[in-house]
């Protein structure tokens, strides 16, 4: 990557905010009237007059409408909002199609879910900095046309700030789309495997999976194996792992000398965030875990599903299967649009309890 930096570019760099609306050239921080105006009212135009938005309670902002050739290089987005965890809902819509490819909470988005507890998150993907500022660097291609919004589920108004960095010029033939999917079940039922991601069909590779896991029931619960069924794998997969730990590239429990789970973070992967309880009103632990297949991506030429079992351990060392509170955002690109989403969950089927 470094040394691609020295090569000639043949792209415009745009920017789309709240002080540019649209990323056109020339047109930025022209604002005479926004949200901080009158904190500019002895500067005038120029002085940060329109740095946010309000979006209001039940409404669907316009975060971006770009005409292609182009892509998304980066995306940066943070929040007046702490209070209640996944009522904002980012979708990005690829070449016109009112199918969205990316569907997910914001804050699972950037490998963050119930931001009320603040963890910093550092990868090559996805980093969220002092106080919950989420940025996005996956690579988004698109042909013809890129529309992104963010939905407020909310009963209240809330203020975005973002930042939309993407470049306009000829792409190659045959780049595939960026998709994102969420996903969660509370609880999963008894002997019942958690499904990441199916009902894909395309050629494409599979690059990241991050999870959102709280407990039911104490002790270790990461014995679980990652499964991926490719391209007409039936009754067994391609590619079995080991354990749950073993997956997101730990060991033994992500445990360290002193006994005790340790977060980390990697540039591919890692556990952000353990949410530990304090005995009184709060009853489980959660987990958050990211895994990105950046270097070795899980190719599909057809088709793909992925599962993931939870296990923990009862009498007699044997297996129990567990009934946890699991989420996931699956990300994969593919060189068709995915219209096989399903269902988005309802404001209660997404509330962390």
């Amino acid at each position: 990557m470094m040394q691609d930096l020295s090569k000639r570019k043949h792209f415009e760099s745009r920017s789309i905010s709240a002080e540019n609306f649209t990323g056109e050239k020339g047109k930025g921080g022209m604002a005479t009237d926004g949200y901080t105006a009158h904190n500019a009212r002895d500067l005038g135009p120029g002085w940060k007059i329109s740095p946010c938005v309000k979006i209001e309670a039940g409404s669907v902002f316009e975060v971006a409408s770009i005409d292609g050739p182009g892509r998304i290089t980066h995306i940066w987005m943070t929040t007046s909002f702490f209070k209640d965890p996944r009522k904002l809902v980012l979708r990005i819509y690829w070449e016109g199609s009112e199918t969205p490819s990316v569907e997910v909470p914001l804050e699972d988005f950037f490998a963050c879910a119930d931001h009320r507890q603040y963890a910093p998150m550092q990868s090559l993907a996805v980093c969220v900095n002092p106080r919950n500022a989420f940025n996005c660097y996956w690579d988004m291609p698109f042909y013809k046309h890129c529309r992104i919004t963010l939905e407020n589920l909310y009963w209240e108004d809330v203020t975005l700030f973002y930042q939309v960095d993407y470049q306009l010029g000829e792409l190659e033939e045959g780049l595939c789309y960026f998709h994102a999917q969420f996903r969660r079940v509370n609880p999963l039922p008894y002997k019942e495997v958690y499904t990441i991601l199916d009902n894909v069909e395309g050629n494409g590779h599979y690059v990241g999976t991050y999870l959102f896991w709280g407990l039911n029931n104490n002790g270790w619960w990461g014995e679980g194996e990652l499964k991926f069924y490719l391209d007409g794998d039936k009754e067994f997969p391609t590619i079995c792992g080991t354990g749950t730990e073993d997956y997101f590239c730990g060991s033994y429990c992500f445990k360290g000398a002193d006994g005790e789970y340790k977060e980390y973070c990697t540039p591919y992967c890692g556990v952000n965030k353990i949410i530990r309880p304090d005995g009184v009103y709060q009853a489980n632990q959660r987990f958050s875990m990211y895994r990105w297949h950046i270097t070795d991506p899980i190719m599909f030429k057809k088709d793909i599903k992925i599962t993931m079992q939870a296990l923990g351990w009862r009498s007699g060392k044997r297996y129990l299967p567990l009934q946890d509170d699991i989420s996931s955002v699956a990300y994969w690109y593919q060189d068709s649009i995915c219209k096989s989403f399903p269902k988005f969950p309802t404001l209660d089927e997404l509330e962390i309890i």
